[in-house]
């Protein structure tokens, strides 16, 4: 038992310890994010403005709703519920999804409209209106790769969970997928504001 709970205490340790060197990647990237901003202000404010803040808005709603459910899942595993914890695996998965649906859509709108990296279009626009753009995709494409290994994540744990590895006993495993889930929510929280409400 003693065993048991050292390993857990490494697999959660292990998983901060990612979870912080994650934070420092998307910190640095915040940091470039804000330096061009204030040297480009006006470029920012107007690039920002193609952006749709009702599907920004509603992606947040989402994830929110998905950083619940994935809490809950935990706390329903812990009491022995598997089958209601196999359920809110599935709605978070249904959520995430949802949230790569809107961006999906949201990126082709982009795409059609030429705004993107190389475009012509593109090239023609301010320096601040360039920067905007090409920190908007690299950010919200790392983001949207976090939400595709975190949908990974959940299935596997879903997974265990349906065939007993994961329990009331043992359940570090879905317990770091959902940290990690939190990660990706968290990291959103402060990419839609910086993308989405420019002023």
């Amino acid at each position: 038992m003693s065993h048991e709970f050292n390993d857990d205490v490494g697999k959660k340790m292990g998983m901060w310890i990612f979870i912080f060197t994650e934070l420092f990647l998307f910190g640095g990237l915040f940091l470039v994010y804000a330096v061009f901003r204030a040297n480009y202000t006006e470029g920012f404010h107007s690039a920002a403005a193609d952006l749709d803040a009702f599907v920004g808005t509603l992606n947040t709603v989402i994830l929110l709703a998905s950083s619940a459910t994935v809490a809950m899942s935990i706390t329903a595993v812990q009491k022995g519920n598997n089958k209601l914890a196999l359920r809110f695996i599935i709605v978070t998965v249904i959520l995430a999804l949802a949230f790569m649906v809107n961006k999906y859509f949201e990126w082709g709108h982009k795409f059609d409209l030429k705004l993107y990296p190389g475009s012509e279009i593109m090239e023609q626009l301010g320096k601040g209106e360039i920067l905007f753009f090409g920190l908007y995709y690299m950010m919200t494409g790392l983001h949207a790769l976090h939400v595709i290994i975190g949908v990974v994540l959940l299935m596997i744990s879903y997974f265990k969970v349906k065939n007993g590895t994961v329990n009331s006993q043992k359940f570090i495993f879905l317990e770091n997928s959902g940290l990690y889930w939190h990660l990706v929510d968290f990291i959103w929280i402060f990419l839609f504001p910086l993308m989405y409400l420019v002023t």
